[in-house]
């Protein structure tokens, strides 16, 4: 038997580490001798770093930063053997950053992502990846840009304060100033949106209400973005706003793609890439990966779960998924191959205590799940054995 373990991370709660390592022991336990790989995966939001740098390697870096509502913070970040930065905009920028009682996009900055990318210049890096999930701004990038020399003035030519609220007080762009090193260096982004920029499906609409747009300000805001990206496309020649991924991160994936030539890459693709995933495929038995909640969004824009199920439906290989919650559309994966999904939680309990027993939780349904294929294993047995 070989089983590849390929889990995302249960955000609060389970790193994908974590998740890989009750895995091992279960897996030991239940089938003891069997051959194991471990493939901490992610898709460009909280824990992009931690699953890279577990698969490949490298240094974990610290850089002070300037967090979405402006304050002084610590974000981490990594340095592969080859030079290559590996970025997190959930470290610097990320929605777990802000508290609840302070959701607000028009007020949270992308500053701290900028200063990250500043910071692997700095440190020689060749190539960046960076992931932008998980954040907390809808800035259109401004933070992000002004960071590495870009400034943003109004109409008396006063700088504007990169936040959201602020996007339609822009009447003019300069790039002239962008950190010289930004043309000599590969930047591929980690991300696992399609979005555009602008309209119903774009970031402020799709995905500002979980940063804190409710109805009243939603209209501002993307008014805002409208005009902040017109101004901005109108400086370059090029539109900013309209190709796949343009709207991820609040419009950070307009800055990077759009103004910084950075090439966006599915989020859980770009990953696994990385790490040679279909490599470790080969002669797997189950892979078994997961996330805190899968339902059919997870499957519908290539979250973790689909994202290795697409790869082992190729190779025939089937897959099982250990999920905190399951919602409407989950079963959409069993369309992508062989496959099974089985919950952590053991009965009705409260968000808060499915996280705080989150291990517990991981390590029982695991091994229900193994035990489960080593009852079907010997079923399998039985019957060539009367054959």
């Amino acid at each position: 038997m070989k089983f590849v373990f390929a889990p995302d991370s249960f955000k609060g709660s389970l790193s994908a580490m974590d998740c890989c390592g009750i895995l091992e022991k279960v897996a030991a336990r239940v089938f003891p001798g069997a051959q194991t790989v471990s493939v901490p995966a992610a898709d460009g939001g909280e824990g992009t770093l931690d699953a890279l740098l577990g698969a490949m390697g490298g240094r974990k870096m610290s850089t002070v930063v300037t967090g979405p509502l402006f304050e002084r913070r610590n974000a981490e970040w990594g340095l592969l053997a080859d030079g290559t930065a590996v970025l997190e905009m959930a470290q610097a920028s990320g929605l777990p950053l802000v508290p609840e009682d302070r959701r607000d996009p028009r007020r949270t900055t992308s500053l701290g992502t900028g200063k990250l990318i500043a910071a692997a210049l700095a440190a020689g890096a060749g190539r960046i990846l960076i992931g932008i999930g998980g954040s907390a701004t809808n800035d259109g990038g401004m933070g992000l840009l002004t960071a590495l020399g870009a400034r943003f003035l109004d109409a008396g030519g006063c700088p504007v304060r990169p936040v959201g609220g602020e996007l339609a007080r822009v009447s003019r762009a300069d790039f002239s100033g962008l950190a010289p090193a930004l043309r000599h260096t590969e930047i591929t982004v980690i991300c696992d949106v399609t979005n555009p920029l602008l309209g119903e499906n774009g970031a402020t609409w799709v995905y500002g209400p979980q940063k804190g747009a409710v109805p009243a300000i939603r209209d501002e805001l993307e008014a805002g973005m409208a005009a902040y990206a017109k101004t901005v496309s109108a400086c370059l020649g090029r539109d900013i706003a309209s190709f796949p991924g343009a709207g991820a991160a609040g419009g950070v994936g307009a800055a990077l793609g759009g103004v910084l030539n950075a090439k966006l890459k599915s989020g859980v693709d770009a990953v696994l890439d990385a790490v040679d995933f279909d490599e470790k495929l080969a002669g797997a038995s189950l892979v078994i990966t997961g996330e805190g909640r899968i339902d059919g969004q997870s499957v519908r824009f290539g979250k973790v779960p689909a994202g290795v199920a697409g790869r082992c439906a190729a190779r025939g290989i089937p897959v099982a998924v250990l999920a905190g919650g399951i919602g409407a559309g989950a079963e959409g994966l069993f369309d992508l191959c062989e496959s099974t999904i089985m919950p952590t939680v053991s009965g009705p309990m409260s968000l808060e205590a499915a996280m705080a027993n989150a291990a517990a939780g991981y390590e029982s349904a695991a091994e229900r799940l193994l035990r489960a294929v080593r009852i079907g294993m010997k079923m399998q047995a039985s019957k060539e054995a009367v054959l």
